[in-house]
Formats: C-alpha cells, sequence, structure tokens
C-alpha cells in the first residue's frame, strides 16, 4: 500500500493526524535527516498550538465512546493493527532504518518487530480482567448508625486523555509501548513523536486507522519547535502525559503536570551501574557491557555505561572490552555487515565528543576509540572505551547516551554497591558474579528500578521503571495497563 489519507512517499508524512483525518499543518514542514547519509528522508509536518489543542479535543471527544467499546473490539483493532504493521513490515523497517540511523537487523527485530509485539501483547491485554475483589469488612459503627458488612471492589478504569512524548532511539516500540496499553484500557492518545524521527509513527496511525480504530481515538501531532510538545502537555483536555527522554525535559513536563494535576509515567535518563566481581564469567560481562557500543550506538537509557569491576579482574575486563570494541564495524546501517550505524544527528555526535574530551581532561585514560570515524557523511561515533575513572568525574555521573564506556574499580562488595548507588539515575543496574547468593544480596540493596544477573536481557512481562531522577511509575506487561488507568473502589452491604 501507498500510505493512507496523504502520507504517501517513501518516507514524508505530509500531514497531521487528528479527529480521523490527515489534516495539513499550519506551521509548513520540516526535514527528516538519514543519520547515515545526511540526506533528507521526508518532510514532517510542523503542527500549530491551535491545531494541538485541536487533537486533544478530538480525543476528548472520542474518550467516553472508546472507554465504553466493549474489551473484544478493542482488543480485535489492536490485533488488527499489528497485523497491519506485520504485513508492511518490510517497508516500515526500511523507513525506521532511515530515520533513525538503526541497523536492518534493529529496524526489524528491535523495532517495528516489536512494535507488533507490543501491539498483540495489548490486544490480550484488553481481556484481562479490571475488577479485584476486596476482603469483606466488618464494620462496628458507621455514618448509619449500626454496625454491618461492606464488600469491595477495586476496579480499573482509564485515566483519560494520555498525551504520548515518545523518545527518538526507537520510534517504533517506545510508542507502541505507550498507544497500546494506553488504548487497551479504553483511554484516547494524542501522541507526540521525538522531532529526528517522527514518521514512522505516523505509520503506525496510518496501520490503527485501516484496523478500524475511531476518529479521534489516536492524533499524532508533531513539531521541530518545543511549543508543540509544551502544548500537548498544557492543554486543559488531557489527563495523563507518558513521556520517554531526558530527566532536564521531564522535570519541566512534571511541573506542568503538577499544576495540571495530571497523572504522569516518565521513563527518564539512565546511568547503569554493571557491577563486575572477581568471579565473574568475563566473556559475559564483556559480551553484556559491550551492547552500549552497538545497540542504538549506545542511545539508549538502559545500557550498561558505568562499570564497577572489583580490582582482581579489572584488567582483564578493560582488555576484554577494548578487544570487543576494536571488532565492532562502524558503518552504513543498511550494510549486513555494520554492527554500529550512527547517532541521531551533527548535534549529538558533537555533544558526545565534547563529553570524550571532557574525560581526557577529568584524567581518565583513554583505552580504544575517542575519535571520529573516517566517514564522508553521516553521525559517526567510535566505540569508545574509558579506563582508569573516578567517582567524580562527570563522564562517570553525567548520562553522554552514546557508544562510551567508562570504568571505575572497586576493592570489595560494600565498596561496589555504595559506587553503584552514588548516582542520580536508577533505571537498571548489572551485576555478573558466579555466586549467585551474591549477586541476588547485591541486586536487594541497589536503588535501581531493575537489575540484571549475568544478562542484560529483559523479560517483558517485568515492571519497568527508574528510581530517582530515572523517572516515575511502572510500564510493561499487565503493569502497563495499570499505569494507564485509576482505580475506583465501590463498596455495598453485605
Amino acid at each position: 500500500m501507498s500510505g493512507a489519507g496523504g502520507v504517501g512517499g517513501v518516507g514524508g508524512a505530509e500531514r497531521l493526524f487528528i479527529d480521523g483525518e490527515w489534516v495539513a499543518p499550519e506551521g509548513g514542514h520540516y526535514d527528516v535527516i538519514n543519520p547515515a547519509t545526511e540526506e533528507v528522508v521526508g518532510r514532517a509536518p510542523e503542527a500549530s498550538r491551535a491545531q494541538v489543542t485541536a487533537a486533544v479535543a478530538a480525543a476528548r471527544d472520542a474518550f467516553e465512546g472508546w472507554s465504553r467499546t466493549a474489551p473484544a473490539e478493542r482488543s480485535a483493532i489492536l490485533d488488527r493493527a499489528a497485523e497491519v504493521m506485520r504485513r508492511e513490515f518490510v517497508r516500515y523497517a526500511e523507513l525506521a532504518r532511515a530515520e533513525s540511523g538503526a541497523t536492518t537487523g534493529t529496524a526489524r527485530g528491535m523495532q517495528v518487530g516489536v512494535a507488533v509485539a507490543r501491539f498483540k501483547r495489548y490486544a490480550r491485554g484488553a481481556l484481562e480482567p479490571v475488577e479485584t475483589p476486596v476482603v469483606p469488612q466488618v464494620n462496628e459503627a458507621g455514618p448509619m448508625g449500626r454496625a454491618g458488612i461492606f464488600g469491595a471492589l477495586a476496579v480499573r478504569r482509564p485515566v483519560g486523555v494520555v498525551t504520548c512524548i515518545t523518545s527518538y532511539n526507537n520510534p517504533w516500540a517506545n510508542p507502541a509501548g505507550k498507544v497500546a496499553p494506553a488504548l487497551a484500557m479504553g483511554n484516547t492518545v494524542v501522541v507526540k513523536p521525538a522531532p529526528q524521527d517522527p514518521l514512522s509513527v505516523y505509520r503506525m496511525a496510518e496501520a490503527l486507522a485501516e484496523a478500524g480504530v475511531p476518529p479521534g481515538v489516536v492524533n499524532v501531532v508533531t513539531g521541530a519547535r518545543p511549543e508543540v510538545g509544551e502544548a500537548a502537555v498544557a492543554a486543559d483536555g488531557v489527563d495523563m502525559v507518558s513521556f520517554t527522554g531526558s530527566t532536564a525535559v521531564g522535570r519541566q513536563i512534571a511541573e506542568e503536570c503538577g499544576r495540571g494535576m495530571k497523572r504522569q509515567l516518565m521513563e527518564l535518563g539512565g546511568k547503569g551501574a554493571a557491577l563486575v566481581f572477581d568471579d565473574a564469567d568475563l566473556a559475559s560481562a564483556v559480551s553484556g557491557i559491550g551492547t552500549t557500543f552497538s545497540f542504538y550506538s549506545g542511545q539508549i537509557c538502559t545500557a550498561p555505561t558505568r562499570v564497577l569491576a572489583q580490582r582482581g579482574i579489572y584488567d582483564r575486563l578493560v582488555a576484554g572490552l577494548a578487544r570487543y570494541a576494536g571488532k565492532l564495524t562502524v558503518g552504513d546501517p543498511a550494510d549486513p555487515g555494520t554492527i554500529v550505524g550512527p547517532v541521531i544527528s551533527a548535534a549529538h555526535r558533537d555533544r558526545i565528543e565534547a563529553y570524550v574530551e571532557l574525560a581526557l581532561k577529568e584524567g581518565a585514560r583513554l583505552v580504544t576509540g575517542g575519535e571520529r570515524p573516517a566517514r564522508e557523511r553521516g553521525f559517526y561515533v567510535a566505540p569508545t572505551l574509558f579506563a582508569d575513572c573516578t567517582q567524580a568525574m562527570r563522564v562517570v555521573r553525567e548520562e553522554i547516551f552514546g557508544p562510551v564506556v567508562v570504568v571505575v574499580p572497586f576493592d570489595d562488595e560494600e565498596e561496589g554497591i555504595a559506587l553503584a548507588n552514588d548516582s542520580d539515575y536508577g533505571l537498571l543496574d548489572y551485576i555478573w558474579s558466579g555466586d549467585v547468593a551474591r549477586a541476588f544480596r547485591v541486586a536487594g540493596r541497589l536503588r535501581a528500578g531493575g537489575v540484571g544477573i549475568n544478562t542484560v536481557g529483559r523479560n517483558m512481562e517485568a515492571p519497568f521503571g527508574g528510581f530517582k531522577r530515572s523517572g516515575v511509575g511502572r510500564d510493561v506487561g499487565s503493569y502497563a495497563l495499570h499505569a494507564y488507568s485509576e482505580l475506583q473502589s465501590i463498596v455495598w452491604p453485605g
């Protein structure tokens, strides 16, 4: 298919999606750039504040009908949308690769493939029970003046209109992880994609429209100007904001939500600690930590970027990571042999390079990388490893969001735990140890929303979210359904 409602071409998304219609933008268009080639992928629409307000109003108007739609019907629409995505899998993945710079394998498996899986998962989730019985209570006295037995139910209800602001590192899986559970619970949504790679989200809207989602239930507004996102958060008709992005922007959104008493789900920054003990399987540790160099070119908040290595294996671990990084092919993400593609933009490349320079000034030892790869075009950063780092260094404490790993030594378990917890962030930490009992003991003392033991893999039914400045709330699996719902209690006399 060539694209519905005016969203045609290889990469173009010439119109906004508001109230079931493809609408010409009042703010014109801006170019979306391929990070690998610096060529224009397509032109994204720039919404006006009035059009964002119209999208929120459409979602508000659609909420009553959608929230009362039978769960089986909501489930069927989500399932059909997943099948459209599966049918258009190659086309969608090519677009994702072009606008995000992800490798072909990542665009297919971890972007569009995960989006399909999430829509399938929440097609089932729409059918999950929303009522939980509460143990009956005997009240000796009450407003009615006599004792009684009271039964109760806790019932999950949809929140209302949800603004979904998505990240640039995964233009399919991230919005799918917001939109699908929100719709499954009966909410309506206004999606504001990251400005760097918004075109894929219009494809998602295209799939939902074909699947039969009613007008106004899903709306997509884009813009390179911050006013678009600000309007999508501040609008009076919004009941909840689901945001993935930096802690700095998350704070601004939280302040606005606080003024309007709006619900929040925030997945923010991370500086994941990887504690590697003397008895660890070093091959496993190197392989897991090495994903920071390759997976999304390090542009992922869950990456184990801050390695805490016990002194007995410190030198061997650093050497192993250096060998691993040296074997990674940096190049065009369309090339099947490429392992490390570009970062999202020239501005972000410059930011990462500034951190590399800072690390050298702070006294870190550059083990490998640090230079700009010799390519004529594209926003590339070489996999970079720093050793002999200290806890005081900014490159150890701040999120770089690129293919840069820093290594800090520690002596014993207590010091390792203290170093891991000495962070503003607390999203995902990791432990490598041959002593499983110790690994679980240490995990219980880490101030992080998740802990991986001898792996960087995740169970996609387990709750996901952060402690401290890494976020507010939990999603994934059934926890996402809880996040996009409010609890109502119903009480009656027995």
